[in-house]
């Protein structure tokens, strides 16, 4: 018997499947039965109720409950494990709100952005569970494991429940789940895997949206990606094959930090916004090709600081002084996400738009072979010259042309 990895049940969860989740054998030794609330169907209601028989509830992150003004069930909570139930409630549009669809549109409803608390009734058919923050790092059971896997999936912290029992009304162990989820073709992992990988804390995107993006330069498709555990939405803008065609095999591809005053204001300190608009008009010309846009605003230290850096500048400091006065490292960037976000497309190889040699090393460690590095050659400005001088002589970034 052996378990699926977490990664599986993630991309089950965004799916909108069903996975089977076991706690331990000294906790509860039950299994769940768990899946999106916010892509809740009748279906999967019905085989809920069908097949695992317990009581269906609906697990949701603190700030959820404390924006519906859901109240605890009890003053005083005597459960044996702490479940923390809230009144029972029913979606207002729904009638006697028992029927597979009703309870669907009332999970789904409590998992919405846009809802209220006015919205809802009670008492109801449906139990919302309030999850521990923190998820299953603080609590390792099935409510905060719940919570934990729709917003690792890139969802929102709120999914819906079932406990399993058995033909004969017995709680389903670990053997008779095995089975569970063998005969339903349904994943299963532990609630210890959870824990075991969460505390490794290790770095990870998953896509979460994809759309088609008309620019200047043509038609991009664009996806985005939310980066775990720093919480960073990042994204791709991918034009015509992402892994390259039999006359360009190997994609055109810009690792772009974000920088609101060179891209969006075109501001004269950098040469970021040109960097940007000139990888994507080559891009362009290739017709194919990839833009990952990272949010590592001011080499990582953040907006705020970057300002911060900015005044130093204008007191004396060149870029790299002005960082470890703040008490940063003159470059606070990581190009896993990246690197994640081109193996999600499908990359394995790329010709990298850059100067800079630290991402070429970056990329090579996380897998992603650069075929070659493609210099972005901007002319220098009077008032980025010494910018641009200070990234050359302190941090090795290479430029094909003369900065005096």
């Amino acid at each position: 018997m052996e378990f699926n990895t977490i990664e599986e049940a993630l991309s089950a969860i965004r799916s909108g499947k069903i996975i089977v989740v076991v706690d331990d054998k000294d906790r509860e030794h039950e299994g769940d039965l768990i899946a999106a609330a916010e892509l809740t169907t009748p279906e999967i209601v019905n085989f809920m109720v069908t097949h695992g028989r317990g009581l269906v509830c609906v697990p949701l992150a603190e700030e959820i409950i404390d924006t519906l003004r859901l109240s605890p069930m009890t003053a005083e909570n005597k459960d044996s494990m702490g479940t923390a139930f809230t009144i029972s409630v029913d979606h207002c549009d729904t009638t006697t709100g028992i029927s597979a669809a009703e309870r669907a549109l009332t999970i789904r409803r409590l998992a919405a952005t846009d809802a209220v608390a006015e919205e809802f009734r009670a008492p109801g058919h449906m139990f919302p569970l309030r999850a521990k923050r923190g998820g299953v790092v603080n609590r390792p059971g099935h409510t905060e494991a719940a919570v934990d896997l729709a917003t690792f999936a890139g969802l929102r912290p709120a999914s819906v429940i079932c406990e399993i029992l058995k033909d004969d009304g017995t709680m389903a162990r670990t053997e008779d789940l095995f089975e569970f989820a063998k005969h339903h073709g349904l994943p299963i992992i532990s609630v210890n895997q959870l824990v075991a990988w969460r505390l490794q804390n290790r770095q990870f995107v998953i896509r979460d949206s994809e759309v088609e993006l008309p620019t200047e330069n043509g038609l991009f498709r664009l996806f985005t990606y939310m980066e775990y555990p720093s919480g960073n939405h990042h994204m791709a803008l991918v034009m015509g094959n992402p892994k390259g065609s039999e006359t360009l095999p190997i994609p055109l591809v810009r690792m772009h930090s974000e920088c609101l005053t060179g891209d969006v204001f075109h501001s004269l300190r950098c040469d970021c916004g040109d960097q940007l608009n000139m990888a994507m008009e080559m891009i362009a010309t290739e017709g194919q090709g990839i833009l990952v846009y990272l949010r590592q605003e001011g080499r990582g230290i953040g907006f705020p600081n970057k300002m911060k850096a900015y005044r130093l500048q204008e007191q004396g400091h060149d870029t790299v002084e002005a960082n470890l006065a703040l008490g940063f490292a003159p470059d606070e960037r990581s190009y896993d996400a990246g690197a994640r976000i081109l193996q999600d497309l499908g990359v394995s190889s790329v010709r990298l738009l850059t100067n800079n040699p630290d991402k070429v090393a970056a990329l090579e460690i996380q897998g992603v072979a650069v075929a070659d590095r493609v210099p972005l050659v901007i002319a220098p400005n009077a008032t980025n010259m010494n910018y641009l001088r200070i990234k050359s002589e302190k941090m090795g970034h290479l430029y094909d042309i003369k900065i005096s």
